[in-house]
């Protein structure tokens, strides 16, 4: 490695040290190796541009953004060979068009044009450019795995295969075969490869986030090809109608959460829901699979009942109907005269779990329209085996995320809060009688008297002597006379 290289990847490796927590540093690969030549050469390509307007639009402000050039390493001639890194911002356009600006087809030592190795370049990619952290990494190719000029590219590409399939680091990866005509002095293409792979959890996620913001498709069209994971999320289900649930519809949420709305009053244990099942793994139709399903709902861990165990030729784009007995947890949920229901009272009170389908016995199969794509993009090229679905995969798992939404209507709320007026109220009342002095009639030797006092207030009562014969006790319900002097001619009244 040259020390060039050996710098830029130092300054790499700080640049991405300093990065904000959500930023997630991204790696483009671009390949300028001799099969590339027409991509270089053809006045009209628009090769540098695509590559120039897709890092735009995937790298985020904060982002590190790394663009270098591969093909094989030779001594003398690394590879591959960074050509700019940087943090994504206003000038970040400006940077990568000059770094794409002067790159060309690249020759070895001898003058011959250089060959072609993947495998080297991603590798190099996570353990150099990442520094074995999480990322994004980008590989925009011909698809022509060809080292030292090896026409075994079969065998390359299972080099190749390996490392993305059995290479645990590389957790989402995605292709993207495109469609570009070019024309150079020695060679011509059809198309074109872009690769996207998902290093570690961040970089899954943040390429997850990507896919559905539709940052890629607004560059690339096309429909990304499921390399891997084929073992996880690989179908979903999408409700079509409920049946015998009085009181419970279902529906979709934006962020693909299935909603289970129910009156308050619904009492039915189950619900009978037709689903259209959908194959996410395109471009790979589900030949054949045993279905099974459980839900997890309120701490309640069911199967899920279904019409069918058994799915066959599901083909992505293509759905087929799966009707279903959905147990739902009324027992979990809390009465409308509950504290959970009056907290909940004018919106709902949410019960979040899971559906979980699984697949037994898969077997995929490449669908015959994406071999006939292939084969016009890349013509002459055996299909490379990196489209061949792993051995190993014969099972998958699909998570559907479900809320159990009760809609409780005011009525509890209202009762609640009339109760507490009323209490209110008498509270009210009765400290306004307390508070309240209260006249007392007392006769005193023929005299009569007038005395005022509040509730609880002991007053002593005096003759005309000024001798102390009584005291005045005074109560919300009354006045009574106690300590009454013997002899005393004290009564209450006139």
């Amino acid at each position: 490695m040259s020390a060039l290289v050996s710098r830029m990847l130092v300054t790499i490796a700080l640049l991405c040290g300093v990065l904000p927590a959500h930023a997630t540093p991204q790696v483009f690969l671009v390949q300028n190796s001799g099969w590339m030549e027409p991509f270089y050469a053809d006045p009209q390509s628009r090769f540098k541009p695509l590559v120039t307007e897709l890092a735009l639009a995937v790298a985020q402000p904060g982002d590190a953004l790394v663009l270098a050039a591969f093909n094989q390493s030779l001594p003398g001639a690394p590879s591959p060979k960074a050509l700019m890194s940087a943090k994504v911002g206003e000038g970040t356009r400006a940077q990568v068009t000059k770094a794409l600006a002067g790159l060309d087809t690249a020759r070895k030592p001898g003058g011959a044009l250089a060959d072609t190795d993947l495998g080297e370049a991603v590798s190099a990619a996570m353990t150099q450019a990442l520094g074995g952290k999480d990322g994004i990494v980008w590989l925009v190719t011909n698809n022509r795995n060809s080292p030292n000029n090896d026409q075994a590219t079969a065998q390359r590409n299972r080099e190749f295969y390996e490392l993305i399939h059995r290479g645990g680091a590389i957790r989402t990866a995605l292709a993207f075969p495109l469609r570009m005509q070019v024309q150079g002095e020695h060679y011509r293409a059809n198309g074109l490869m872009v690769y996207a792979f998902a290093i570690g959890p961040t970089g899954a996620q943040a390429l997850e986030r990507l896919l559905a913001s539709g940052s890629i498709a607004k560059i690339i069209t096309e429909p990304p090809a499921r390399l891997k994971p084929l073992d996880r999320n690989t179908v979903r289900l999408v409700p079509r109608k409920v049946e015998d649930a009085p009181g419970v519809s279902f529906t979709m949420a934006p962020n693909g959460v299935l909603r289970a709305d129910v009156a308050s009053g619904a009492v039915s244990p189950s619900a009978k829901i037709g689903w259209h099942i959908e194959n996410t793994m395109y471009p790979y139709t589900i030949a054949s699979a045993t279905l099974s399903a459980r839900s997890k709902l309120g701490g309640e861990d069911r199967p899920v009942t279904l019409g069918g165990t058994r799915v066959t030729a599901l083909a992505p784009g293509k759905p087929q109907p799966l009707a279903s007995t959905l147990q739902l947890p009324v027992a979990q949920l809390p009465s409308q005269w509950s504290m959970a229901a009056i907290k909940s009272a004018g919106s709902a009170y949410v019960l979040p779990g899971t559906i979980e389908v699984h697949l037994a016995a898969q077997k995929l199969n490449l669908s015959g329209a994406f071999r006939e794509r292939m084969a016009a993009l890349f013509p002459g090229d055996p299909l490379p085996d990196i489209f061949i679905p792993p051995a190993q995969v014969q099972a998958s798992t699909a998570v559907l995320p479900i809320e159990v939404r009760v809609h409780y209507g005011m009525a509890p709320l209202l009762a609640l809060g009339g109760g507490v007026l009323a209490l209110l109220a008498a509270g009210g009342a009765a400290a306004y009688a307390w508070m309240r002095p209260q006249r007392a009639y007392v006769t005193v030797e023929d005299e009569l008297r007038t005395m005022h006092a509040r509730a609880g207030a002991i007053q002593p009562i005096y003759d005309k002597a000024g001798n102390e014969v009584a005291r005045l006790k005074t109560t919300l319900f009354g006045h009574q006379l106690t300590d009454l002097r013997e002899g005393a001619q004290v009564r209450l009244g006139r």
